[in-house]
């Protein structure tokens, strides 16, 4: 269980901070980096959100559940498998849950036309957060895999598709928002020469 009485704790003052497990890293430290940059993406949803709670109730719902989804991938992220034995159970990232996220995938794809050409970033303001939050998820993906690349750093294999489905998830999600894809903004290659 999480307990949060005081909000600062001045332990992170000489530019480390704790792991999960107890252990000290800097703050510049790859795992940090990576399970950091996972919070980003669940910070970004969470503004996607403000333009799909009322208009998009059923992709809503399924963004709070990656928003959840993210915590864990972060708690998983913070507690390094050293192979040494915790007094608990780690959260981990679950195959179940990449699963879910493929399924809804798949959902929201369903209704779309299939593309004859790159999308630009924009159309509704909810399709244009959507696009920030899949760019947002990819620079946390290679982060992470990055870190999983690491000599003496293990990275589930879920957690690591877990972020690639996701910033695939966002793609499909903000052309489900920009009106099923009619509204999306396509390239025009070298339009402008």
């Amino acid at each position: 269980m999480v307990v949060l009485n005081k909000i600062y704790t001045r332990t992170g003052d000489d530019g480390a901070t704790a792991l999960a497990t107890g252990a000290r890293r800097p703050k510049y430290d790859a795992r940090v980096e990576a399970y950091g940059g996972v919070d980003e993406t669940n910070a970004a949803i969470g503004m996607v959100r403000l333009h799909t709670a009322g208009e998009h109730p059923d992709l809503d719902a399924m963004l709070g559940r990656v928003q959840n989804d993210l915590f864990d991938l972060g708690a998983d992220l913070a507690t390094p498998d050293t192979g040494e034995t915790l007094p608990y159970e780690p959260l981990r990232v679950t195959q179940a849950q990449v699963d879910r996220l493929e399924g809804e995938i798949d959902a929201l794809n369903a209704s779309l036309k299939p593309l004859r050409s790159f999308v630009l970033p924009g159309g509704s303001p909810a399709a244009a957060a959507l696009h920030l939050a899949r760019t947002i998820c990819r620079r946390a993906e290679r982060r992470v895999v990055e870190l999983a690349h690491r000599e003496g750093e293990i990275v589930s294999e879920p957690a690591l598709r877990y972020l690639n489905r996701l910033s695939d998830f966002l793609f499909v999600a903000s052309r489900f928002v920009n009106l099923k894809g009619e509204g999306d903004v396509l390239w025009v290659p070298g339009a402008n020469r």
